[in-house]
């Protein structure tokens, strides 16, 4: 009986679990900013973090063009994959599109953007009467949502494969 696992390889599992956590985090604290505001100021961090799931998301999926990903389990319905198929698509759209939304609306604020006070992250040439900013600021808080939910269904999912199916789905990417 063969136990080994096919697994995600080291590169792939680093950039989920990084992006993971950091895309959390980053969307507890931006729902918390205002009323934290009196007692941290989150949102430069936020912004900071924000940049980093942007750059690190972008070396994800060029990472997974380049690299083969494990197969999912044979009994597995089709329906179950193109579920699949279908989350990890629009995960990475969010993954790229909440921080870019992010950046586009804050390019047209006061407040410099920097990447943990050690940078200037440029600008884009913006300002708040654009009808793009308020796209680009609603189209965030929409993303955020949304990344919640599917957040939520993909972990589900994971737990549903390990805990009920006991199958390798979770551990493909420990």
């Amino acid at each position: 009986m063969n136990t080994s696992i096919a697994r995600y390889n080291t590169v792939a599992r680093a950039l989920h679990w990084t992006i993971a956590v950091l895309l959390i985090g980053n969307i507890v604290g931006g729902l918390l900013h205002e009323p934290l505001e009196d007692v941290v100021q989150i949102m430069p961090v936020h912004k900071a973090i924000g940049m980093t799931v942007l750059a690190l998301s972008l070396a994800r999926l060029a990472w997974r063009i380049v690299s083969r990903t494990p197969p999912l389990p044979a009994h597995m319905p089709k329906w179950e994959v193109g579920a699949a198929h279908a989350t990890h698509t629009l995960l990475y759209v969010l993954m790229i599109g909440l921080p870019l939304s992010g950046w586009i609306f804050s390019s047209a604020g006061k407040y410099p953007l920097n990447w943990f006070g050690l940078f200037d992250i440029p600008k884009f040439a913006i300002t708040k009467e654009n009808p793009l900013v308020g796209i680009a600021h609603e189209g965030h808080e929409v993303m955020a949502f949304i990344a919640i939910a599917l957040i939520v269904l993909h972990i589900g999912a994971a737990l549903r494969h390990h805990f009920v199916l006991k199958d390798t789905v979770l551990r493909r990417m420990l």
